[in-house]
């Protein structure tokens, strides 16, 4: 049985705009259940200063949070202009994601995986940006050499990885294959 990705009008059947909205709401419950078990069962590192090793020093499990945005930009903005920007702004990205998601008929399969885990990404420290006042939760630690003159990697989590992972892949796909990812007959991959 051979399954077409396409309609017949070339829209996007609504399987190619459904299956990775679940790789999306993966993303959302994976990163908001390990942030639970990390506030419930690790204190948080910048009082306890305690430490879960997973890999010796390379890999560790901590307890931090993030008031800013990436690398903490921005967590000394004062507290209404942060959560303004940082709660506003990622809403219209995501809005602005998700209408490209649905709406767009041109975007291969393989970038709307992509952009899924993206929005995943996305609305997982969206939710910590609205319901924790504490910040966005961090956990994951890795020791980084001193390249960049960072001996530790700054904190993430599984939101953090899914749009980094997202990002890389989504420009990848877009960069590295000819013709947009579709071969010239316009049907896709």
């Amino acid at each position: 049985m051979t399954r077409s990705y396409k309609t017949t009008l070339g829209e996007p059947s609504r399987e190619d705009l459904w299956r990775p909205l679940i790789l999306m709401a993966l993303v959302v419950v994976l990163d908001q259940i390990t942030k639970a078990l990390i506030v419930a069962t690790i204190p948080l590192y910048y009082e306890a200063g305690y430490v879960l090793p997973v890999a010796g020093d390379f890999f560790r499990i901590i307890h931090v949070r993030n008031l800013g945005i990436a690398f903490s930009i921005g967590q000394g903005l004062p507290p209404l202009v942060r959560q303004g920007a940082f709660i506003l702004l990622p809403v219209v990205v995501l809005g602005v994601l998700f209408w490209t998601f649905y709406l767009s008929s041109d975007l291969p399969q393989r970038q709307r995986w992509c952009v899924a885990a993206i929005m995943g990404g996305g609305v997982g420290n969206l939710i910590d940006r609205i319901f924790r006042p504490l910040g966005v939760v961090d956990f994951l630690d890795v020791k980084f050499y001193g390249l960049l003159g960072m001996d530790r990697w700054p904190a993430f989590n599984v939101a953090d990885a899914a749009v980094v992972t997202g990002g890389i892949m989504l420009v990848l796909f877009v960069v590295l294959t000819p013709g947009g990812d579709r071969p010239p007959g316009g049907e896709e991959r």
